[in-house]
């Protein structure tokens, strides 16, 4: 028995059924791959596990990292837990560590150069409530410019939260449970999800979320971002 579901327009990939691998130019390293091409998305989503010294193979275009436990090296600085980094540089483990790592090819807009490598830290990234809701917190991890072709966030929800609406959108998503446990509904079916969870959903599937439990839910979600749908054709 699992709790792992794959429908037509999502999937729910739970830690029983993660299967690791290395990539080609890993070292001391390997990875869970979430999702990719071969399931029809436009990125790659993987966890990277990596022991100390260990680093990541080159980036398949560019690369945002957020690591989950331990400490790495990338962009020329150290990132502990809630540490992340973007570009296309190496990445080496100070010590064992884990880090979630979404890599695509970037699609350049007309009369914008491409983003410039940085570093940040969650915790000093502003919280907004979403919608007006102070019971749900969202924090952007990748600047609002329009040179960046994607957005990465975290969204918290206090226990009973849940997302205003069912969402359904042109864009695809790529997401992992932090922390908690909740809800979410993908197309028809309704999902228990917890922390190590990771959920896809491709363009207009039908989404929704709500927390449950006695702690806060927290996510870290991906989404494609600042281009035109006639983009990709």
């Amino acid at each position: 028995m699992t709790r792992s579901a794959h429908g037509h327009d999502h999937l729910l990939q739970t830690p029983d059924t993660f299967v690791p691998a290395p990539l080609p130019g890993m070292t001391r390293a390997t990875a869970i791959v979430h999702i990719g091409p071969a399931r029809g998305a436009k990125f790659t989503e993987y966890t990277a596990i990596l022991e100390a010294e260990g680093s990541l193979g080159p980036a398949c275009g560019q690369r945002f990292l957020y690591v989950t436990d331990g400490e790495v090296e990338a962009a020329g600085k150290r990132l502990g837990k809630g540490g992340y980094a973007y570009g296309t540089g190496p990445v080496v483990a100070v010590s064992a560590a884990r880090a979630i790592v979404i890599e695509k090819k970037y699609e350049a807009l007309a009369g914008t150069a491409p983003p410039s490598e940085f570093t940040g830290h969650e915790s000093d990234v502003e919280s907004k409530p979403l919608d007006g809701d102070p019971a749900l917190q969202v924090r952007g991890l990748i600047p609002a410019d329009a040179a960046f072709d994607m957005a990465v966030n975290t969204m918290t929800f206090e226990p009973g939260a849940s997302l205003r609406i069912v969402e359904i959108h042109v864009m695809e998503h790529g997401l992992v449970m932090l922390e908690g446990g909740g809800v979410y509904r993908l197309a028809d079916s309704y999902y228990h999800v917890e922390a190590g969870d990771f959920i896809y959903m491709a363009p207009y599937c039908p989404q929704w979320f709500g927390a449950l439990g006695k702690r806060p839910a927290k996510y870290l979600i991906y989404k494609d971002w600042n281009r035109h749908p006639c983009s990709s054709i």
